[in-house]
């Protein structure tokens, strides 16, 4: 292999300070994080035959970081490392030169992990297991990272949305499986960055009256070994192996700028493109996982071990391993990428997988550990949404109300409140309150706001709008785990027929369920977050787990029929509330709004009534003084609420100097009614009714 290295190249000592391949349009500055590591080795490979051609020593060492400036390398040059260092897991140490290893700065990846027994720091037929030592090569399987040109796409004209929290509505969506199956999509961009940016989706997306596409996992991912093995792959793509790099299996002829091209296509639509990312952990697993990247160029840095034996990993994640955000070079790689997405890539924010696991410190969670300092305090960061996944697996890893001021949260407390009332379980009630107008009994301190509250009856992990109103149980067989994977605690309900069903009676108590969820979303006070294809009734079959699924099982399917359509424009109703009633997007505790629940009786709320398990049906009076003739603003609403099987008369409180109350939604029948304050409207089984 002595022939690799190239003696008579120029190689200058380069930038410590700038992580990654950076070119400047006369050469590329190499730069590669690694405390322990003894030499670091860049490697060049052929563009056309993928043969490594050339390996350059980095010659300079400063501040625990390797460099070199190499002139006449450009964009194209596709290259990794190979690091030297103690082959010592006991300690937390697992170089290998034998692994060529991706760079975790890498902004374009080419080619996907083959898997193969080389990718194993280890021999997997060794009684040893991870202690021994595998010197079998690794780079013909691997990708490679590509030094790419800076100025490869003109932003010039770019504007974000920059849209208020409190109008915020959140549209979940995969990139792939929302285009893969449309019909105005062309054949050759379907499951694309750009089939995601054509027209006809941007302008769907923006008719629903959604403020804000939150995209799953676009970071570059692979496929698990053993998905492939069954024949199956990571459809969802929480398993990391590139913070920087996009997913190039959603590339189309434009590569990133095809990317680039959609982010653009949002925003001139005044839509913001929100991106879940996945720093809690990395597709290397744990000590009998890969060596692909960071494991191999400082593994004891990277990760968290344990405290007594460094050979083994802390899993809060569930997943084999965790990144070791105490260490200031790894949070330092996660707020560079996170920068580096919003100020280069023009993203809007983030949502953050399993979040708690970048606030842990060595002690546990901590609000004012170092990673919510840095990010809190960062000039571009603090201006982007932060929404965090507030729990893991690990200690005190549930964390619902806990992130500290300026981000949002998942609420799942939401999530399993309102499936439950829906289904009209006992003892309810006061929990469903708290959910609808907010949840001040978790966010209302320290300044935070309402729209701290991220609602969701439905996300990608779980059942569909649709299946949880048509399945009582799961159905993961597809997945191939024998329908042991995915939630068991999922509060949903068939109403007579397990999946689809002809019954008129079961259909129609399904759909009016739907649009009972609906409402009942958008006009919660907090952020709601749709699951894209719930507005017209996707399904995945009952199966809650499709993480594996990149199938139709998966991908939206746009045959929606007129039930769906009609789902759709009701949902688009409410959205349109939402976004003119301040009533309902609620921006600040502090608003002097009125809250008053009443019973069906038409009198106020008392403890008596909250305590009452069976008692259920509720009414809600929200009314703000202020907002007094203003055109085309309510300032008092009413909502009421039957989740029984059975009509219900309702008593509606008298209104501020008479005059009737006028329904404006009714989940159960179509048409306006007048109602006097003091009488009663009758309300149909499981309905809600919006009066102004």
């Amino acid at each position: 292999m002595s022939d690799l290295y190239s003696p008579s190249r120029q190689i200058l000592s380069g930038d410590h300070t700038r992580l990654g391949a950076h070119w400047d349009g006369e050469g590329t500055n190499f730069a590669l994080f690694s405390a322990y590591a003894d030499r670091v080795e860049l490697c060049l490979f052929d563009p056309s035959s993928g043969a490594e051609v050339e390996r350059i020593v980095l010659p300079e060492y400063t501040n625990e970081v390797w460099h070199a400036y190499l002139p006449g390398v450009g964009p194209g040059t596709l290259y990794g490392y190979r690091v030297h260092g103690a082959f010592d897991p006991e300690n937390g140490h697992r170089f290998n030169s034998n692994k060529l290893l991706l760079d975790p700065y890498a902004q374009e990846v080419v080619g996907d992990v083959q898997w193969s027994s080389a990718h194993f720091g280890y021999l997997a037929d060794s009684e040893e297991k991870d202690l021994s030592f595998n010197e079998e090569d690794s780079a013909p399987f691997m990708p490679k990272a590509r030094v790419v040109d800076p100025n490869a796409y003109d932003w010039s004209g770019d504007s974000k949305p920059n849209i208020d929290w409190a109008k915020t509505i959140f549209y979940e969506t995969h990139v792939k499986g929302f285009t893969k199956l449309h019909p105005a999509v062309p054949e050759e961009l379907r499951g694309t960055f750009e089939g995601l940016g054509q027209r006809e989706i941007v302008d769907y997306i923006k008719s629903t009256g959604v403020t804000s596409v939150e995209l799953l996992p676009i970071h570059y991912f692979p496929d698990d070994d053993f998905l492939l093995h069954k024949g199956l792959h990571n459809y969802w793509g929480y398993n990391t192996l590139g913070f920087f790099a996009p997913a190039s299996r959603y590339y189309g002829p434009n590569g990133i700028n095809g990317l680039r091209s959609t982010i653009r296509a949002f925003h001139d639509a005044g839509l913001e493109v929100i991106m879940d990312v996945v720093y809690n952990h990395t597709a290397e697993g744990n000590e009998m996982g890969p060596t692909l990247s960071w494991k191999g160029i400082d593994n004891f840095s990277y990760y968290r071990t344990m405290p007594e034996e460094a050979r083994y990993y802390i899993n809060d994640t569930g997943t084999g391993n965790t990144v070791n955000t105490s260490h200031p070079r790894v949070l330092q790689m996660i707020t560079d990428s996170l920068r580096y997405w919003s100020d280069e890539m023009h993203i809007d924010g983030f949502r953050f997988d399993l979040g708690t696991i970048l606030g842990r410190e060595p002690h546990g969670f901590d609000q004012r550990g170092g990673f919510f300092d840095a990010v809190g305090q960062d000039p571009t960061l603090a201006k982007v949404k932060l929404v965090g996944e507030p729990w893991d697996i690990g200690p005190g890893g549930y964390q619902v109300g806990g992130f500290p001021p300026g981000w949002a949260e998942w609420n799942d407390k939401y999530r399993d409140t309102v499936r439950d009332y829906w289904k009209d379980t006992d003892d309810t009630s006061g929990d469903f309150a708290a959910r609808f107008t907010g949840s001040a009994d978790v966010y209302d301190l320290r300044g935070r706001r309402p729209w701290s509250s991220v609602n969701f009856i439905t996300a990608h992990d779980g059942f569909t709008l649709h299946d949880v109103v048509s399945y009582n149980e799961k159905h993961n067989e597809a997945n191939g785990e024998d329908n042991n994977d995915g939630h068991n605690d999922n509060r949903s309900f068939n109403y007579g027929a397990e999946g689809e069903t002809d019954d008129q009676g079961i259909i129609e108590i399904r759909e009016r369920q739907k649009r009972n969820f609906l409402a009942t979303l958008f006009l919660s006070h907090g952020t709601p977050m749709l699951l894209a294809g719930d507005e017209f009734g996707r399904t995945q079959g009952g199966n809650n787990n499709g993480y594996a699924q990149d199938s139709e099982i998966s991908w939206v399917n746009w045959d929606i029929g007129d039930t769906g359509k009609a789902l759709t424009e009701f949902m688009r109703k409410v959205i349109a509330i939402r976004n003119a009633q301040p009533l309902v997007h609620r921006e600040n505790w502090r608003d002097m709004m009125g809250v008053t629940w009443y019973n069906p009786g038409g009198g106020e709320q008392s403890s008596e009534h909250w305590e009452d398990a069976g008692a259920t049906t509720l009414g809600l009076r929200l009314s703000r003084d202020d907002l007094k003739g203003q055109d085309g603003v309510w300032w008092e609403l009413l909502v009421l609420f039957n989740p029984h099987d059975g009509e219900v008369d309702f008593v509606v409180p008298q209104r501020e100097g008479g005059g009737d109350w006028v329904t404006e939604i009714d989940t159960f029948e179509s048409g306006v009614r007048n109602v006097a304050g003091g009488a009663a409207i009758k309300m149909g089984p499981r309905s809600l009714i919006v009066l102004r």
